[in-house]
């Protein structure tokens, strides 16, 4: 065991971002309006713009979306490669635990073909 923290995997800040329901709510106005500033996305919530910034960076530095300057202003847009990792890491987990259900109910429906037999030699 070492002393250094451990590397936040892609997933963990994906995860850890879509944590907070105010910053779904970017994402998902960010996906409807296309290419804003964070003014325009204060104006579709209850929160301040500089709320609506400390927010988008928290997305940004997870991978979820992406500012560029244009003259004045920021604008900010859905990045989908990080979702799309986090979803296919989810697809492999949910694979992984089907796989994990079958075996198990393989092997309870063999025990309990096996326990009918020996109940019907126990008793022939």
């Amino acid at each position: 065991m070492t002393d250094e923290p451990e590397a936040v995997s892609p997933v963990d800040g994906v995860l850890a971002a879509l944590a907070d329901p105010t910053r779904r709510q970017l994402l998902d106005l960010l996906a409807a309006l296309g290419e804003v500033t964070a003014t325009t996305l204060a104006e579709h919530l209850p929160i301040s713009r500089q709320a609506v910034v400390k927010h988008l960076a928290v997305l940004d530095a997870a991978g979820l979306v992406g500012g560029h300057r244009a003259g004045r202003e920021v604008r900010y847009a859905v990045r989908p490669e990080a979702l799309n990792a986090t979803a296919r890491w989810m697809a492999a987990l949910a694979s992984d635990w089907d796989r994990r259900l079958a075996t198990i109910k393989r092997i309870a429906e063999a025990a309990e073909r096996d326990e009918a037999v020996q109940r019907t030699t126990d008793h022939g």
